[in-house]
């Protein structure tokens, strides 16, 4: 992608994505489709896909190279937090972003229910141990944010207290204090809010109860999930308005077509490790002479 449009392309998501500041935040203020922005109302549905999916592959490319120098220099790590309502496209959105990352310096963890051992420690505990090291991108599909949206629309699942205003202010700022912690020791956290409307994600379950080959990805519980919906808005304005601040901002990725999102992602993270400006590790003198022999008797054979 050129220099140019790049910027452009930015400074767009910034404008219309970044949330870093507490009690900045309104759900409805955030459009879920991009496609009526102006320099796209040009572009067919087809048109829109193979536009966005060049983007994406020039994103890869970059981010192939920027992330082997972030395992090379081993002096920062990331941890990409993805959020959203069933059927935004999560899945989907770090495969197609992390398609180009080795394997070697990527990890992904989604966190279910909490086992027996889980449930001793802290509610933190189980996602502190799955940080990632320095060098490595950690990925968490779904996060310790679970806490503050599963448990608050579904406080009978509470069973260390009776969750109170007070309960939750509590565990906002735990982690506020995490993120403020790991920032502080190179982990960089991206989180992402995949904001899809409830008409889209009424078309993504009926495709799947339609086609045979997505049966498996229909629960019970997504209808279930569903009729709590304005519960579950109001708790992600809640924990985002919360949590958005500068060294952690909130990206609220527009998530109704899977393209544009797709893009957003993969240019926000391609840029923020770019920004980094990571340089291989340099090798000491003597080191260097020892390469120096090793390449002529190499070419001596």
């Amino acid at each position: 992608m050129k220099k140019e449009a790049r910027n452009r392309l930015e400074r767009k998501i910034n404008d219309h994505c970044k949330v870093d500041k507490i009690n900045s935040f309104k759900i409805s203020d955030h459009d879920t489709d991009w496609r009526n922005m102006e320099d796209l109302k040009k572009l067919g549905e087809r048109s829109l896909k193979k536009k966005a999916k060049k983007m994406i592959d020039d994103n890869l490319k970059e981010l192939s190279e920027a992330q082997e120098l972030l395992y090379a220099s081993n002096k920062y790590s990331m941890l990409l937090v993805f959020q959203a309502m069933d059927a935004a496209g999560k899945d989907g959105t770090i495969k197609h972003v992390m398609s180009g990352v080795n394997p070697q310096g990527c990890e992904v963890h989604s966190f279910k229910k909490p086992s027996a051992e889980e449930s001793a420690h802290n509610y933190l505990w189980r996602y502190t141990t799955k940080m990632p090291v320095k060098g490595q991108i950690g990925i968490f599909n779904r996060s310790y944010y679970e806490e503050v949206l599963v448990l608050k629309v579904n406080p009978e699942l509470v069973h260390d207290a009776e969750p109170d205003e007070g309960y939750w202010e509590g565990r906002y700022e735990d982690i506020n204090d995490l993120e403020k912690y790991l920032n502080k020791n190179g982990t960089i956290v991206l989180k992402f809010f995949l904001n899809v409307s409830k008409d889209e994600q009424k078309t993504r379950f009926l495709e799947r109860t339609n086609s045979p080959e997505k049966h498996w990805k229909f629960s019970d519980s997504d209808l279930v999930e569903r009729a709590k919906w304005n519960s579950y808005q109001k708790a992600f304005e809640d924990a985002i308005n919360a949590t958005a601040t500068e060294h952690t901002p909130w990206w609220v990725i527009p998530a109704d077509n899977k393209w544009i999102m797709r893009t957003i992602v993969s240019t926000i993270v391609t840029d923020t490790i770019t920004r980094l400006k990571l340089e291989a590790p340099k090798v000491s003198e003597e080191k260097k002479k020892m390469i120096d022999a090793a390449r002529a008797e190499l070419e001596a054979e």
